[in-house]
C-alpha cells in the first residue's frame, strides 16, 4: 500500500495541519507503510527532499492569495506521480490541492479527504469556490473530520455523513521534553504564583484580549503567560498597559520547541480563549492534557474545541468573549487541591484514551484498509 499526502505546506513550515501531515507521514513510514508528501514550497523554487526514506515534493510557489499558495506546478507534478500511489490523502482546506486532484483526470484512485476545517474567513471567494469544494466532497471515498461534533455541525458535511469518520488528532506524547532547571526558573521568576498558560498565534480568532481582561477578576496569586507571536502583538501589549495588568499578564513571545514542554509542566492550567470557528480543534489543548493540565476552552458554535475538552472532566468550557467567565473557571479549577487533582488526572486519562499518535495512526490505517 502506497500513500500520498497532499496539502498546502510541510514542516519546517509551522502550522496545525502541517504538523498533522508530518505526524501521519512519519507514523505510517515507521510502520512500514510507504507514504510520501506533495505540497507547496513557500518560495519560487521546486525542491525534492528525502526524509527518513520518504519523499517530500515541494512545488514552487508564486506567493499567496486568500491564504492559498499559488503553485500551478502542483497540478503537473501530481499528474506525473499519481500512478505511483494507491491512496491520495488530501488535507483541506487547500483549494490548490483540490484543483490539482480535479485536473489529474484520475477517476479510480481512492481518495481520503481530511477535513480539518470549513473555510471561514474568505466568505465571498467561497461562493466562487463552492463548485470545486462540492466536487471534492463527492469525489472522496472517505472524509475524516477531527471530531464527531464537526461532522454534525459543518453545513458542508451534512450531505456526506455516510462517508464521514471522526478521527481525533493525535500527538507523540514524548515529543515535548521538560527541563527541570527551566521549570524551577519559571516558578521562581513568577514568585511561585499560580501560572495560567496560553499559546498560539496572536491573531484575531484566538481571543487573547478576553484572556487578558480576565486578569482584572483574578487576585494577585495568579499570573497569565501567553506564548506566541503575531500581528496583534502591539495591540495586546497596549491593552495590558491600558488595563494596568503589567504584573498579572505577560506576553512571553515565541517559545522554542525544546522549552515548550517546560512551560506546560510549570503551569497550573491551560486556557484556549478562541472566539471563531477558525479554531476547529485546538492541538494545544491536547498538549496541555498530556502534561495533566486542566483546560479552559470556549463553546464555539460549529467548532470541535469544546468536544476536545470534555466539560466537567478534563476542564471547563465557557462562552466566548467572556473575561469574567474565564476568571471564574480559573478559580473553580484551582479552588481546592482535591478539585484540581481530579481534573488533572482526568485530563491525562482523556489524552491517553483519545489523542495519542498511536491511536490516530491506527484509526487512519483502518480507513485505508477498508478502501
Amino acid at each position: 500500500m502506497k500513500i500520498l499526502q497532499l496539502g498546502k505546506y510541510y514542516p519546517p513550515h509551522i502550522g496545525g495541519i502541517e504538523m498533522v501531515m508530518y505526524q501521519i507521514t512519519e507514523g505510517l513510514n515507521k510502520r512500514g507503510i510507504h507514504c510520501d508528501v506533495l505540497c507547496s514550497n513557500d518560495k519560487k523554487q521546486y525542491e525534492e527532499v528525502i526524509i527518513n526514506n520518504y519523499k517530500v515534493f515541494k512545488t514552487k510557489s508564486y506567493g499567496k492569495f486568500a491564504s492559498t499558495s499559488i503553485t500551478p506546478q502542483m497540478i503537473f507534478k501530481l499528474r506525473e506521480i499519481i500512478d505511483n500511489y494507491d491512496i491520495i490523502h488530501i488535507h483541506f482546506p487547500d483549494p490548490m490541492a483540490n484543483l490539482a486532484l480535479m485536473l489529474s483526470k484520475h477517476k479510480t484512485k481512492k481518495v481520503v479527504l481530511h477535513w480539518h476545517s470549513d473555510i471561514i474567513k474568505q466568505k465571498n471567494l467561497l461562493k466562487l469556490y463552492l463548485p470545486f469544494q462540492n466536487w471534492l466532497l463527492k469525489r472522496a471515498d472517505r472524509i475524516i473530520a477531527t471530531t464527531p461534533k464537526y461532522i454534525e455541525e459543518s453545513p458542508y458535511l451534512k450531505d456526506y455523513k455516510n462517508k464521514c469518520v471522526a478521527v481525533p488528532i493525535g500527538i507523540d506524547k514524548n515529543r515535548l521534553k521538560i527541563n527541570i532547571k527551566l521549570i524551577d526558573e519559571l516558578k521562581n521568576r513568577y514568585n511561585n504564583k499560580k501560572l495560567v498558560f496560553s499559546l498560539g498565534r496572536l491573531a484575531y480568532y484566538k481571543g487573547f484580549e478576553y484572556l487578558i481582561k480576565s486578569a482584572k477578576y483574578l487576585d494577585d496569586n495568579y499570573v497569565i503567560l501567553i506564548g506566541g507571536e503575531g500581528e496583534l502583538k502591539e495591540e495586546l501589549l497596549k491593552l495590558i498597559k491600558k488595563e494596568g495588568l503589567d504584573k498579572k499578564v505577560k506576553l512571553v513571545g515565541k517559545i522554542k520547541d525544546e522549552d515548550l514542554g517546560s512551560y506546560y509542566y510549570a503551569s497550573d492550567l491551560f486556557v484556549l480563549p478562541s472566539i471563531e470557528k477558525t479554531e476547529a480543534f485546538g492541538i494545544v489543548q491536547i498538549e496541555a492534557m498530556n502534561f495533566g493540565k486542566p483546560v479552559i476552552a470556549t463553546k464555539i458554535k460549529g467548532s470541535g474545541v469544546d468536544w476536545v475538552n470534555e466539560y466537567g472532566v478534563s476542564g471547563l468550557n465557557v462562552e466566548p468573549k467572556n473575561p469574567k467567565a474565564i476568571a471564574e473557571a480559573i478559580y473553580l479549577l484551582t479552588k481546592s487541591e482535591e478539585t484540581y487533582k481530579k481534573f488533572s488526572q482526568n485530563a491525562k486519562k482523556r489524552f491517553e484514551k483519545l489523542f495519542t499518535l498511536e491511536t490516530m495512526i491506527n484509526n487512519i490505517l483502518n480507513i485505508y484498509k477498508s478502501l
